[in-house]
């Protein structure tokens, strides 16, 4: 039997990501999201408008996505209800969110420099993606109320960085899937993943670098 409902939110399930941005006096600025999904080297992140980190990725077009690990819950919610917006929107206020200056200070996380943009890794994430912002795409355009309320932003990769214990041996470029074990947020609540596949995939029996562009 399936009945009919109306859920607020439809996260079914995403992998966290904190994004390092830099903010206008040359500060770093973490935002720990899970609206982001990959094709190819081209990623797509749902962010609010008037988050901080949209503010920043408008401005400087750079940012890092460093992906979770299962093992980072303590850090991700030391984050969760902050923001780097002096000026807290009222819908933040709300949902009992305040302004944080330092989010490495408070996160207990470390910078490192990134190679090729602004913003600093984390030493902690285990997959760390350098990018920049290519294009910019309002949502609810249809909604007379939430339009340009959110948006989603295309990011172009230009780095990847992995722990060395991730990587597949025999593949100078591959990650091991059955060591990857990223935090995954569903409906509000953090997940890791089973250790062991639920069954083969057909997909993965294909050749990973047949899909390089």
């Amino acid at each position: 039997m399936r009945t009919e409902i109306s859920p607020a939110i439809l996260y079914a399930g995403s992998i966290v990501v904190l994004i390092t941005t830099e903010n206008e006096d040359g500060s770093p600025n973490i935002a720990p999201m899970s609206s982001a999904w990959w094709l190819g080297h081209r990623c797509m992140l749902g962010l609010a408008s008037y988050s901080q980190t949209t503010i920043n990725l408008r401005r400087t077009k750079q940012c890092v996505l460093n992906l979770a690990s299962d093992t980072m819950g303590d850090q991700i919610n030391s984050l969760a209800r902050t923001t780097g917006t002096k000026e807290v929107p009222a819908r933040k206020i709300t949902l009992g969110y305040r302004h944080v200056k330092d989010k490495f200070g408070i996160s207990s996380l470390t910078p490192v420099p990134s190679d090729l943009v602004n913003p600093p890794c984390i030493k902690e994430s285990p997959v760390q993606m350098e990018a920049e912002l290519v294009d910019i795409h309002e949502m609810s355009k249809d909604v007379p109320d939430r339009a340009g309320s959110s948006v989603a932003l295309e990011l172009k990769i230009l780095r990847v960085h992995v722990d060395d214990s991730l990587r597949l041996p025999g593949h100078p470029n591959r990650i091991n899937a059955d060591k990857w074990r990223p935090m995954v947020m569903s409906f509000q609540e953090l997940y890791g993943l089973a250790p062991k596949k639920a069954t083969n995939s057909q997909l993965a029996e294909i050749e990973e670098e047949l899909y390089r562009a």
